[in-house]
């Protein structure tokens, strides 16, 4: 601290100033000859011979040009010079101060650093002010893309004219980088000045009040609100939806633009000192980034649960985690950590509400109370609900795969690998989300086992499993299921599929195939093959009546089962017919014995399955 006496008189009680990182040193404890006292007040007389008429025609309350003009707007090359001279004023000031820190010289350096500092403070905020549009590097780029996109997809210009446009274009992206190089070297050349000066107090408040207001009226823009709890939970789930899109637009061109051109700037103006760039950013963005990831916590905490909700809060967990290289970049100092810390927890709170919510889906699958068989065999809604459900979520697999990572697996005992259509042992374990996804599939086909049992007819029974399954399968194979689920889940349950069919051809048309004899022998005389053709007619009949009312929406398996049918009755029946229809046509009664030609048994057979449509 500066002694009482003669430089209590040389320097006025500046704060910023002697609180500066030299301490003035006691003149006491230095002894000092004539000569040495006679060259730094040389060196100083000198340097206010030059330093202070540059000065001074900067002083706002003495001259025209100082109060109406900028100094870097008007010259840059003075201001340059105007740079330097204040550099040497600081430094024969720290000459004079180890030599002779009596002098009064001092004094008259000192109120000339005092109106420099002014100058330099007006600049640093003009600078700031009239540069915002050119101070974040991020946006220039965005505004470059853009510029380039509008250009190249005129239409309406010939080509020459279009190289032209794009020749301006480009004119005009250079000068707006240009402007944001200038205004960023300009704001260093300032900051190093002020700091070095010991004015950096006045230097960083400056730079925190326009900065930050910036940063706040960026979050603002994007949409982003600070809400309480009570306003989340009372929201409409419309609104709420709006919002969260709101938001994950929001979070994109907060951690692209808005927070990591901050962190360059800030980084770049204030590149002398480590901790007055921290501390600028720290204070600038905290407020902004706070609210902004910790709007997914507060959704999450209050948000009535429910598997519709899942989707969007999967969307904010990506809009956090796509980019949390760039988060952890940007809000890199010990004095961000809250920030990391804060987008963490909203990662956890999403990835708890998931978790829970997909429990509750399974609840809700296995709570289903419909008894009302489906007519025809048909595909049960559930089916379809579930499997609609699980497709899109398997969109978000990778995100899944993170949020169920750490959870606890089901206890082995309640995966049996038969029912999975996988392996997972503790040598080759599956992953933690796979699981997920094919115990949420097992519990839909429990399900629909049960309500198989709901038909009275065996035959229409395995039909409908066999429709159902049949679109889990293909819904999985045509998803990103598949990655989740394997071919392993798929040739398990594919081959369930055609155990079912088989179980359908054995109890719907057994009667029918049964009817027609393998062992020629068997239909010896006219009136044995008369009960023959008897019993095919009235089991044909029968079966196609019943089965005229199935449904198999699925083409290809529509068409299997068809043909399955067919092959294992007409060609028997068409042996058959071809060996013994002269000896019937010969009875008096021939055409009410031999009702079906082969041709027709075929016809009639191609024409099933539809339903109510035929």
């Amino acid at each position: 601290m500066p002694r009482k006496g003669v430089t209590s008189f040389c320097f006025s009680p500046k704060a910023s100033f002697s609180t500066h990182s030299h301490h003035l040193p006691s003149p006491s404890r230095f002894a000092f000859s004539p000569s040495q006292s006679s060259f730094s007040e040389t060196v100083m007389d000198r340097t206010l011979d030059t330093v202070e008429p540059m000065v001074m025609k900067w002083d706002p309350q003495t001259t025209t040009v100082g109060r109406v003009t900028s100094l870097f707007h008007h010259d840059r090359r003075e201001a340059r010079d105007f740079i330097e001279a204040v550099n040497s004023l600081q430094k024969a000031m720290h000459l004079l101060l180890t030599d002779n820190s009596s002098s009064c010289g001092l004094a008259r350096a000192k109120n000339l650093m005092l109106i420099a500092m002014k100058r330099l403070e007006k600049e640093f905020y003009q600078i700031l002010s009239m540069n915002r549009a050119h101070l974040d590097p991020e946006s220039v780029s965005t505004r470059s893309s853009r510029t380039s996109t509008a250009c190249s997809s005129t239409s309406d210009y010939e080509e020459d004219d279009e190289d032209c446009i794009r020749s301006v274009a480009d004119e005009m992206i250079s000068a707006v980088e240009d402007a944001s190089t200038l205004a960023m070297e300009d704001l260093r050349l300032i900051a190093e000045c002020m700091v070095s000066s010991g004015y950096a107090k006045e230097c960083v408040k400056v730079y925190k009040i326009i900065r930050k207001s910036i940063i706040d009226e960026g979050i603002y823009r994007l949409g982003v609100e600070k809400y309480t709890s009570s306003q989340i939970h009372k929201m409409d789930s419309k609104v709420l939806e709006l919002r969260i899109q709101s938001w994950r637009n929001a979070v994109i061109t907060a951690v692209k633009t808005l927070f990591n051109g901050e962190r360059i700037l800030c980084d770049h103006v204030f590149a002398s000192s480590d901790s007055i760039r921290e501390s600028c950013f720290t204070e600038i963005t905290t407020e902004g980034a706070m609210i902004l990831f910790g709007f997914p916590e507060n959704v999450a905490k209050n948000t009535k649960r429910s598997p519709d909700k899942v989707f969007r809060l999967l969307d904010m967990y990506a809009g956090i985690c796509d980019h949390w290289l760039e988060i952890d970049s940007i809000f890199s100092f010990q004095s961000t950590i809250n920030i990391k810390s804060q987008a963490l927890t909203s990662l956890i709170k999403l990835g708890e509400f998931v978790r829970a919510a997909l429990n509750d889906f399974e609840s809700a699958v296995l709570k289903d109370s419909t008894k009302s068989p489906v007519p025809g065999g048909g595909i049960h809604h559930l089916t379809t609900e579930v499997m609609d459900y699980l497709s899109i979520l398997a969109d978000y697999s990778n995100i899944l795969s993170d949020i169920f990572a750490d959870s606890p697996p089901p206890a082995k005992h309640s995966f049996p690998n038969s029912y999975l259509g996988f392996s997972d042992s503790d040598e080759s374990p599956a992953p933690p989300v796979s699981l997920k996804t094919a115990w949420l599939i097992l519990a839909l086909l429990c399900k629909l086992d049960a309500k198989a049992s709901y038909y009275n007819d065996v035959s229409l029974a395995y039909l409908f499993l066999a429709n159902n399954l049949q679109y889990v399968v293909a819904k999985v194979r045509t998803s990103n299921l598949k990655h989740l689920l394997g071919d392993e889940w798929l040739t398990k349950h594919e081959s369930t599929v055609k155990q079912f069919v088989s179980n359908y051809e054995r109890y719907g048309w057994g009667d029918v195939i049964d009817s027609i004899p393998s062992n020629r022998a068997a239909a010896d005389t006219p009136e044995k093959i008369e009960e023959i053709f008897k019993k095919f007619n009235a089991s044909f009949n029968q079966a196609y009546i019943k089965q005229s009312a199935c449904v198999v929406a699925d083409r290809k398996l529509r068409d299997d089962i068809k043909a399955s049918i067919a092959r294992k009755i007409v060609p028997l029946y068409r042996e058959f017919y071809s060996a013994h229809r002269l000896t019937m046509q010969r009875a008096r009664n021939s055409v009410s014995v031999v009702r079906f030609s082969p041709e027709d048994v075929g016809h009639r057979l191609w024409t099933m399955f539809f339903g109510n449509e035929e």
